[in-house]
């Protein structure tokens, strides 16, 4: 878990460098074979400064993938008035098609059946987003369709990434886009 953002532009520009770092040895190595040394090494900072803003690697990669999950609750919700029920948003294309880079380190953050600690975090957010829209909306069971959004486009995505579907990265778009706008017409 990282610590608390600090307001500081100087802290803001560190957890930079230290995502930035941390992708760049993900590129090279498996996380699970990535060091403190050669990351704060690599990223120009100490290793006291490395854990004065993360309480460990993996808390670092979740915030070095935080942008995956803004993304990919981005893309699902890139559409507007009636959405197409067989192809998905192009939004949606694109996210799939741009994980390739750091698939590697995804899985190794989200676990089949969307758990893990990326899972975590893009359910809650996927969760959050779906609920507030279903409820501006008025619709009905806003909770309940917002949880199964979030459990399916998590799952989806971590089986994907994890080899268990067999699909390009445009198909699986569209397969999974196919199960979200049927999850919302069932209430």
């Amino acid at each position: 878990m990282s610590r608390a953002p600090q307001a500081d532009p100087r802290a803001a520009r560190t957890r930079a460098r230290l995502r930035a770092a941390l992708l760049a040895e993900c590129a090279e190595r498996p996380l699970e074979e990535v060091g403190v040394a050669a990351l704060v090494r690599r990223a120009g900072v100490a290793r006291a400064t490395f854990y004065g803003h993360y309480d460990g690697l993996e808390a670092l990669a979740v915030d070095a993938c935080a942008d995956v999950v803004r993304q990919a609750v981005d893309a699902l919700h890139a559409w507007r008035g009636r959405p197409d029920p067989v192809h998905a948003p192009p939004a949606l294309h694109a996210f799939f098609a741009g994980l390739a880079p750091h698939a590697a380190l995804y899985r190794s953050l989200l676990a089949p059946g969307g758990g893990g600690p990326l899972g975590r975090v893009l359910h809650r957010d996927l969760r959050a987003r779906s609920l507030a829209e279903r409820e501006l909306a008025g619709a009905a069971d806003a909770p309940l369709v917002a949880s199964a959004v979030a459990a399916t486009f998590a799952g989806v995505l971590a089986d994907w990434l994890h080899g268990l579907l067999a699909a390009s990265p445009a198909e699986v778009a569209d397969q999974v886009w196919q199960l979200l706008v049927a999850l919302h017409r069932s209430r």
